[in-house]
């Protein structure tokens, strides 16, 4: 397949998860229980012509599948939280959302953090910059930089903020496949790193901590901070133009 069907594909698949991350975003509110979010994700996802792209997906670092179609994590959770049927969203939490399908054969991504109610300002703030570590990162991509660059440049942002870069994980190229072996890390330094050209497609998904940035692994899935402070996470997949990079996966 050629790039230009490749890039259309994938485009229209990203409009399709921007607006289903969107419609999730509206019911997302005190007393919603986590799985009522997934099984609402799921639904829009086949509605649309689309397959969960998580669902029955077994990471590299797992022992098992996800069983899921939605990532819900809660607070100190970082990444690929459970969304259980028990769970239920209070005032002052914050929620991440990460949501992937399959859309013709191709692959997009993306994740949102959203307050519940009324959220402190500490949560606000962290919520803010980390979202803002996205979009300056995105600002810097085109063809000829390196991926140290865009990853120094996440990293600038958030440490500037006085925030901790949760550094375990990163971005990702993604396409006919989920997760490929390309790695745009939150962390880096200017020139290093594999060298980014157009027609590439990647994710960038910054991620930040009200405390340390260290760690825990709870569940085959579930990784948590260390100190149990808050978290927050955003991620776009987007591509790699003439001069550019455009977001495929327009959630804000």
């Amino acid at each position: 397949m050629d790039f230009d069907e490749k890039y259309n594909l994938m485009k229209e698949g990203g409009k399709i998860l921007a607006r289903i991350i969107n419609e999730l975003k509206a019911e997302v509110k005190e007393g919603r229980s986590l799985k009522d979010l997934d099984n609402l994700a799921e639904k829009l996802i086949l509605d649309s012509g689309a397959r969960p792209a998580f669902k029955n997906y077994k990471a590299p670092f797992a022992t098992k599948p996800y069983p899921y179609t939605l990532c819900t994590s809660l607070n100190e959770i970082i990444v690929h939280g459970y969304p259980k049927e028990n769970v239920y969203l209070k005032n002052g939490d914050i929620l991440k959302i990460d949501l992937g399908l399959n859309y013709k054969g191709y692959f997009v991504d993306a994740a949102i953090t959203l307050g519940v109610g009324k959220i402190s300002e500490e949560a606000k703030y962290l919520i803010e910059f980390t979202k803002r570590a996205l979009i300056e990162a995105i600002k810097i991509i085109k063809p000829g930089i390196r991926t140290g660059d865009i990853g120094w440049k996440i990293e600038s942002v958030i440490e500037d903020a006085e925030l901790s870069v949760i550094k375990d994980f990163c971005g990702h190229d993604i396409g006919e496949y989920l997760h490929g072996n390309l790695e745009i890390r939150n962390f880096g330094n200017p020139g290093e790193g594999k060298l980014i050209t157009e027609g590439m497609f990647f994710t960038i998904e910054p991620m930040a901590s009200l405390g340390s940035g260290e760690v825990e692994r709870i569940d085959d899935y579930v990784f948590k901070t260390k100190d149990n402070a808050l978290s927050s996470h955003f991620e776009v997949t987007l591509v790699v133009l003439k001069n550019k990079a455009e977001i495929l996966t327009p959630i804000f």
